[in-house]
């Protein structure tokens, strides 16, 4: 673990350790596999972000469940492109499923909020978020997340998924600009 990493032209301090992340994923995970007792829900993660979250999370489910990804983006370098792009997209039939979206970090939640409406419209029988992280601060759109891992200020964040340009995902910790 380092204090500070450098990511391209950016520098980064410690925010979230490895421990408290993986501490707080069991957590999360506790509380799905109570709340989904007798039930098979339907994880979607969204690439590429969550793949590292979403990966600790479902070793720790103990519940039956199903996972699969979907690509949306939104962001290019540091800030939000306005737009979100899906670049693979859903291939599972949602109709009277239990869905779970795995998201890395709510942000702004445009993401969020242009994708679930395409959920919602394949009638499943529930719909719920698990993210890692939010920024309430960053918030443009009312997004309930109903798993949260760690609320965070509005400041730009890298490691365990999360990039900047693509690089810093293979951090087990989660740094943040200085």
């Amino acid at each position: 673990m380092q204090p500070t990493v450098q990511v391209l032209d950016k520098k980064f301090e410690l925010y979230l350790s490895e421990t408290e992340i993986q501490d707080q994923i069991k957590k999360i995970a506790i509380a799905i596999n109570k709340d989904y007792v007798g039930r098979r829900p339907l994880f979607i993660a969204i690439l590429n972000g969550s793949f590292m979250f979403a990966s600790d999370l479902f070793k720790q489910l103990t519940i039956d469940a199903e996972l699969c990804f979907i690509k949306l983006a939104s962001y290019k370098g540091m800030t939000s492109s306005g737009q979100v792009l899906t670049a693979i997209g859903l291939d599972v039939d949602l109709f009277e499923k239990d869905i779970i979206i795995i998201e890395d970090i709510v942000d702004t939640g445009k993401t969020l909020n242009e994708f679930i409406p395409k959920l919602i419209h394949q009638q499943p029988a529930s719909l719920k978020i698990a993210a890692l992280l939010n920024k309430p601060d960053a918030l443009e759109f009312p997004i309930p997340v109903d798993y949260l891992g760690f609320s965070i200020p509005n400041k730009f964040v890298v490691g365990y998924g999360l990039d900047y340009d693509g690089l810093g995902r293979n951090f087990k910790e989660i740094y943040q600009l200085v």
